[in-house]
């Protein structure tokens, strides 16, 4: 039986299907920053900082630049707000071409993007207050204008009662408090953040990051993360961009690109938060086809409500399975969790097919990733004597 009947009638008129191009145009995020074809070289003997960059941001969200040091990433932070021209190459912001103003048109686009930094960059001879309203008298804004505003963004930033403290007065995670309200100050519609909390300590790091997201969400200013500190972007990003070597790697929403990295080199950089690869001493006993006398290893990628899923059981008594769990954790990544468990499938000899192919109908990512000869017993080995 066929769920639909072929007919010869026109099918009834009706809006539009989210198939047509016009409900996928609208269902996209306006993008706010566009970078193309980016080329950044200081010196060519060295060779490009930055190779051939693309990428895209969408506007509102909170997107996070990782990479580790020497990848690039402050040098392109520096080339959004136009503190670093490109060699080749094309930025645009707000559907304005950072890379192509000069002078007073490059200054003016600057007031839309805003940036806080690792080590605050505070005046000490000003209060809390005076840090903030800083940008606003450059600006021109009357004084009582600029009273208000301040008494509102320290607020904001959970600082009311620290209006009149000195930087010196100030912990550290105050001082970046009064960054983040300072870059506020002009109503910017990007927040740049270059390794603002690299210089904080876990805790402090934690809540810090939490202002930012509530303040995204409150506002709807987007957050350019640039980091290199994984528990950073996985808390609150978005989308990530793992850079390495001056080039983008990978691209794309956080908890995809945490959960399924298609290169080595993310992996490897995202092992401290997940679990992608093995521990050298496994690893090298890793063989690539089967032989006589081994078992394969298989990696089982848990997401969402699978993840709490009790898939070991299920190999047992499936397939009779004696599953050796080599590696795994779960942890959360964007605010879902991402399990990742990889077993030693011993005994059952079940045909490996019908288990990936179980797995995958739980909704489970399964692969088997090599084999491993089984140990003989010790007892074993003193009988074959």
């Amino acid at each position: 039986m066929t769920l639909l009947a072929r007919t010869n009638e026109a099918p009834p008129l009706s809006g539009p299907t989210p198939e047509d191009p016009a409900v996928v145009a609208a269902s996209r995020p306006e993008t706010i920053i566009e970078v193309s074809s980016l080329t950044k070289t200081y010196d060519r003997k060295v060779g490009p900082v930055l190779d051939d960059v693309s990428l895209t941001i969408a506007k509102g969200s909170i997107h996070g630049i990782i990479g580790r040091s020497g990848a690039g990433k402050s040098t392109l932070v520096r080339c959004l707000n136009g503190l670093v021209a490109p060699t080749s190459g094309r930025v645009a912001v707000s559907g304005r071409e950072i890379s192509s103003l000069r002078g007073p048109a490059l200054r003016k686009a600057r007031r839309d993007i805003a940036m806080i930094f690792q080590h605050f960059s505070l005046l000490s001879s000003r209060t809390a207050a005076g840090n903030v309203a800083l940008p606003l008298e450059i600006a021109g804004v009357p004084k009582d204008v600029v009273r208000q505003k301040v008494a509102a963004l320290l607020d904001l930033v959970g600082l009311a009662g620290k209006a009149d403290a000195y930087p010196s007065e100030l912990s550290g995670g105050q001082k970046q408090r009064v960054g983040i309200a300072r870059a506020l100050a002009l109503d910017p519609a990007v927040l740049l953040s270059d390794e603002a909390t690299s210089a904080l300590d876990p805790e402090t790091t934690v809540q810090i990051l939490d202002l930012l997201r509530e303040i995204n969400r409150r506002t709807g200013i987007t957050v350019v993360l640039i980091t290199h500190e994984m528990e950073v972007v996985r808390r609150i990003a978005d989308h990530v961009t793992v850079l390495e070597g001056g080039k983008v790697i990978e691209t794309g929403p956080t908890f995809d690109v945490f959960a399924f990295p298609k290169s080595r080199i993310a992996r490897s950089f995202l092992s401290s938060i997940v679990a992608h690869d093995l521990p050298e001493e496994v690893t090298r006993q890793l063989i690539a086809a089967p032989i006589e006398g081994s078992d394969p290893v298989l990696r089982i990628t848990f997401t969402g409500d699978a993840a709490h899923d009790p898939v070991v059981t299920t190999l047992v008594e499936k397939f009779g399975i004696r599953p050796n769990i080599l590696h795994g954790r779960i942890d959360y990544i964007a605010g879902k969790p991402l399990g990742i468990i990889t077993v030693i499938a011993e005994g059952g000899r079940p045909d490996l097919a019908d288990v990936l192919a179980h797995l995958t109908s739980l909704n489970l990512h399964a692969e088997v990733i090599g084999h491993v000869v089984r140990s003989v017993p010790a007892g074993a080995r003193r009988a074959a004597r």
